[in-house]
């Protein structure tokens, strides 16, 4: 079931790694409350889509308002979640979801097709969420190119 503006968003757990975090930390989006937050789905660490738009992130995030919390997050484990942060100096933390709990709480886990393929993956999407609890805004199929210029005019 997919999350839309307004509805509560759904609340997790998850292993974190990155700026704040470390190697091996744990993030809880209720521990979060009374900042805005931005989760960022993605399909996978390290490809040529999702690391367009981390990069992207990364170059603008002096631009970004600095008030709001930023997190990437896909099915991809820890240890991938270090390299791509590594190898791309991202200063956002990066949420694991390998039993993708979040991704299908949040409607983002769904049938995908590529040269005829079809497969199970995450769609690309972001949702912005109220120092509340609210899903403020709702970014979705967006495409790498265009996704830091939408999530600027949001915030």
């Amino acid at each position: 079931m997919k999350v839309n503006v307004g509805d509560e968003a759904p609340d997790f757990t998850a292993p974190v790694a990155g700026e704040g975090y470390g190697e091996d930390g744990s993030v809880a989006l209720s521990d979060l409350r009374g900042s805005r937050v931005v989760l960022v789905f993605y399909p996978k660490d390290r490809t040529p889509g999702c690391t367009t738009q981390a990069c992207a992130l990364r170059d603008a995030w002096k631009d970004l308002p600095s008030d709001v919390r930023i997190f990437g997050v896909s099915v991809d484990d820890l240890k991938s979640h270090l390299k791509f942060i590594e190898k791309e100096s991202l200063p956002y933390p990066l949420i694991s979801d390998p039993e993708r709990k979040i991704v299908e709480s949040y409607g983002v886990w769904v049938e995908k097709s590529m040269y005829g393929k079809k497969f199970m993956g995450t769609q690309r999407s972001t949702f912005v969420i109220d120092p509340a609890g609210k899903i403020e805004s709702v970014l979705e199929k967006v495409s790498p190119k265009k996704h830091l210029e939408l999530l600027k005019e949001l915030l």
